[in-house]
């Protein structure tokens, strides 16, 4: 591999060539990193061995024994640098934790601006394109009145809500992360050219989708998942009855997220979304209070500081690095191998002596929190 002598950018170089590599969705990436423990050792596995894989194309099988196109991956780490992008694994401690533990989080974000501890309390405001004058006006004053309160405003970029919304948290000096459904260097829809530029300064652009991706239809409700996946409620203002607002407030439900909906004006095809929300138990918004009374609970959780207490003076560094890793959400045991580097072999003998020392405690389900507080 040319030019990538540290450790991070061989690893970095690896998980973005597994993204890359034809037929490998997030997914399938997911258990060939629970087979073979790391991107890279999924290249060097014997052919003999990856076709003894459950259901792998054999047209992924090629590509991962032959890996012929390297060049292709480090032109597009090299476009990533200098646009001034990054590149963020599951790995990555940067990772949103929301995010992550969907059923299918993307392995690899392209990304613009910052993602941190600060959008831990997010909302997504999604809805029509061609929304009315009431629903833009709508969706503005609830993403400002949220984003106030210190709620980060997650939406997709589209016209109309979308905009709406990130243009209201913006508006209001608050943090806004737009979810694309193209490349980063891809500005889409062209009239809102202006939040691709502004919303990175107080927030981000994320993309699952490499750099030149087109704004195929395709591509959309793929990533409304991770509109849903990044917030702790998804507020719909503004749908027809067959919609990607609709998808996205599936896909939330999918992801046990709060749903909640904006009543509209009666008859109207953009309000019948909405209004089925409501029919099937969607809470009903009708301002920002609504919805912080939905989720004040699940903010407070966000938002409280976790604590670092010193590790028992016994704690081995490498007991003490998976410690860091655990926190007070219950984490499946291969996501902290994972994170930790470590094989399950290694791993099971520090989270037993971290379990001896009352460090962790293990629930049912193979998952670990942190006993100190």
């Amino acid at each position: 591999m040319v030019g990538a002598n540290r450790t991070q950018d061989r690893d970095l170089f690896y998980w973005l060539a597994l993204r890359l590599t034809p037929g490998v969705g997030p997914i399938r990436f997911a258990k060939l990193l629970e087979r073979f423990k790391s991107p890279e050792a999924v290249f060097q596995a014997p052919a003999s061995e990856l076709a003894r894989f459950p259901r792998l194309p054999q047209r992924t099988l090629e590509a991962l024994t032959k890996f012929d196109w390297g060049g292709q991956v480090e032109a597009e780490l090299e476009r990533v640098r200098r646009r001034g992008f990054r590149l963020i694994t599951l790995q990555d401690k940067s990772y949103p934790s929301r995010l992550a533990r969907i059923p299918d989080p993307p392995p690899v974000l392209w990304t613009a601006g910052e993602l941190g501890p600060a959008d831990a309390p997010a909302v997504a405001i999604v809805g029509a394109r061609g929304a009315t004058d009431y629903g833009r006006e709508t969706a503005t004053r609830l993403a400002a009145d949220l984003a106030g309160a210190g709620i980060c405003i997650v939406s997709g970029l589209a016209l109309g809500i979308d905009a709406a919304a990130h243009r209201g948290a913006l508006a209001a000096g608050g943090r806004t992360i737009g979810v694309l459904g193209c490349g980063l260097d891809v500005v889409y829809p062209r009239p809102n050219r202006d939040l691709f530029e502004k919303v990175p300064r107080s927030g981000a652009l994320v993309s699952e989708f490499p750099l030149g991706t087109l704004p195929q239809p395709a591509n959309f409700p793929v990533r409304n998942r991770i509109i849903a996946g990044l917030s702790l409620a998804v507020v719909v203002v503004e749908a027809a009855e067959k919609s990607g607002a609709l998808i996205t407030a599936r896909l939330a439900l999918e992801q046990n997220r709060e749903v909640l909906a904006v009543p509209g004006r009666v008859g109207s095809v953009k309000s019948r979304g909405a209004h089925a929300l409501l029919r099937q138990g969607a809470r009903l918004v009708e301002t920002a209070r609504d919805v912080l009374e939905e989720i004040g609970p699940q903010v407070e959780k966000a938002a409280r500081p976790e604590t670092q207490p010193l590790p028992p003076p016994a704690m081995t560094p490498e007991e003490r690095q998976v410690w860091e890793i655990i926190t007070q959400e219950p984490a499946h045991v291969d996501l902290i191998g994972r994170k930790a580097g470590l094989s399950p072999a290694k791993l099971a003998p520090v989270l037993l002596e971290l379990e001896l020392k009352g460090c962790v405690r293990q629930l049912p389900g193979q998952k670990y929190v942190r006993s100190i507080i």
